[in-house]
């Protein structure tokens, strides 16, 4: 039986086909540039891959992918999981879309690097680019796997005094951690934005045979996936205020989670 919708509803069918065609068009593409690769001396390699000036096929390929994963994000976002916080906040979906989009890049991560060990050690050719993909990917899923840890509140928490204060000095408690953070963002922004922006127009590469521009792509999302923790941050706020004080103890917190494990095992 299909999970019931989180909030996509009827969009829920039209979302997955839409997924399910850019993927569509994402695996056409591809095994086009392996066989054409096999037959042309001047075919498309990695290389190219990442320097779509005047190579329609590159930009259309980036732009199905950039598709496939957010529409698979969008549509995967519909499911929570059993040991999942459900959206309560008005900014939590947003934050589940990336924390799908993570999902997918980890198992992007895996997929480079066993083709790079396949490549590297039986075939004896290794690769320029598997390294450097790698890392730009994995730094995506660090981005937004902090952002997911905010809307899950599973972030690093003390209780031992959170738990013994009143509910008005909890709320105060809350508004000093929130504004702590809205202050931490606001000077990371401050001190960031020029090098970011200056980073990001000359479209700064990592200085390697396949030269990447992780800089100037991955110091801009920097900023501004804090920016987006920051709001996520201000939607929990929100979320709990009105919320019964809850006790975190070490007995309750396993006895959950171990029925949380066993339940989703089970399905």
């Amino acid at each position: 039986m299909e999970q019931e919708s989180v909030w996509l509803g009827r969009m829920r069918g039209p979302v997955r086909t839409i997924a399910l065609g850019f993927g569509a068009v994402v695996a056409l593409l591809f095994i086009w540039l392996v066989l054409n690769r096999m037959v042309s001396a001047e075919a498309i390699g990695m290389h190219e891959m990442i320097r779509p000036e005047g190579r329609p096929l590159v930009s259309l390929m980036l732009y199905a992918l950039l598709g496939t994963l957010f529409f698979t994000s969008v549509y995967l976002s519909d499911f929570v999981g059993m040991i999942e916080q459900k959206p309560e906040g008005f900014f939590d979906i947003v934050s589940l879309v990336c924390s799908r989009a993570a999902m997918i890049m980890v198992a992007l991560v895996v997929i480079v690097m066993f083709y790079e060990v396949v490549s590297r050690y039986v075939f004896s050719r290794p690769t320029l680019w598997a390294n450097e993909l790698s890392l730009w990917i994995a730094a995506f899923v660090f981005l937004f796997a902090g952002q997911y840890a905010m809307q899950q509140r599973s972030h690093i928490r003390i209780y031992v005094i959170y738990d013994m204060m009143p509910r008005w000095m909890q709320k105060t408690a809350d508004l000093i951690s929130l504004g702590l953070l809205l202050l931490f963002t606001f000077a990371l922004v401050w001190g960031g934005y020029a090098d970011a922006k200056t980073r990001f127009l000359r479209m700064e590469t990592f200085g390697t045979a396949w030269d990447p521009p992780i800089p100037g792509i991955v110091k801009p999302a920097i900023l501004l996936i804090i920016c987006l923790v920051a709001i996520q941050a201000i939607s929990n706020l929100i979320a709990d205020w009105n919320k019964a004080p809850e006790h975190h103890g070490h007995d309750d917190i396993d006895e959950i989670e171990i029925e949380n494990i066993r339940k989703t095992l089970e399905d």
